[in-house]
């Protein structure tokens, strides 16, 4: 059994991943992103997406109310939407459904975030962003022995039951190790985990948990918050993850196959 995360920027083959997760005899949980169609909906929009940086050097995106609304309308709607009517295309019994659906995610919401702005300390307490901490796995299962394919989209329920946006690279993450998966499969629009961003063939093949804090001063961005996923999959008992290209062919089976950026214990 695998959980395919496809990741939300520019230059995602969904045509290709989708085909391959059709053919593959293997169990399959897909959860999917959406940022750049987020941000390119904000603009058209009128609304300029505004970054929230911290003293870490992590980047996540100011969600309030009215952003709140475009991620539902982007991910719960239009992508996670498209992705159910390609697969129905292709033969499977795709289920779709947003962390919202039957308390499916659950989160808690950050009160509080220190940022910098300006090279100044600032406090915000209006986001509505946090950290997943639970999910139901046994939806999931029982969705999977019913002959379904969940396909599945942030956001989730805080305590309060407000809707907020946590990562879904640690939504993966936690339903890999929650339903007990052979693997995690992380597609993006780069080839894994690179030693220099401007070359793709600096293709960190392999790497241990142990072995982390030597190379994660090579990630950036995004890439840093898919360690931390690949850890906490690990750390949940996922025999590997495996970071991995989402604009080639068959990119699901090359990254079985040893493609990617393997990560185990």
């Amino acid at each position: 059994m695998i959980v395919v995360k496809i990741g939300g920027g520019e230059g995602i083959n969904y045509d290709a991943i989708l085909s391959d997760v059709a053919a593959l005899d293997e169990e399959t949980v897909i959860v999917h992103g959406g940022n750049s169609e987020l941000t390119s909906l904000s603009r058209r929009l009128g609304k300029e997406p505004k970054m929230l940086h911290f003293a870490s050097g992590n980047v996540s995106r100011y969600t309030d109310q009215e952003t709140m609304e475009l991620f539902e309308m982007v991910y719960c709607g239009k992508i996670n939407s498209l992705l159910v009517e390609k697969l129905h295309k292709l033969g499977k019994n795709a289920f779709g459904l947003s962390g919202l659906d039957g308390g499916l995610l659950k989160g808690e919401r950050k009160k509080e975030l220190v940022v910098l702005e300006e090279g100044k300390r600032k406090v915000v307490r209006d986001d509505r962003s946090g950290n997943v901490v639970d999910v139901d796995s046994d939806l999931l299962t029982l969705l999977m022995e019913k002959g379904y394919l969940p396909v599945i989209s942030p956001p989730a329920l805080s305590e309060d039951n407000m809707a907020i946006n946590v990562d879904g690279d640690r939504v993966a993450a936690l339903i890999a190790a929650e339903l007990g998966a052979d693997a995690l499969i992380i597609l993006s629009n780069v080839p894994g985990l690179l030693k220099d961003l401007k070359d793709e063939g600096s293709l960190v093949a392999e790497l241990s948990v142990s072995g982390m804090e030597r190379v994660e001063h090579h990630a950036q961005g995004r890439m840093k918050i898919k360690l931390l996923a690949a850890k906490e999959a690990l750390s949940g008992g996922v025999k590997r993850v495996i970071l991995a290209d989402a604009r080639v062919q068959k990119p699901v089976s090359k990254a079985l196959a040893g493609g990617g950026t393997h990560i185990v214990w």
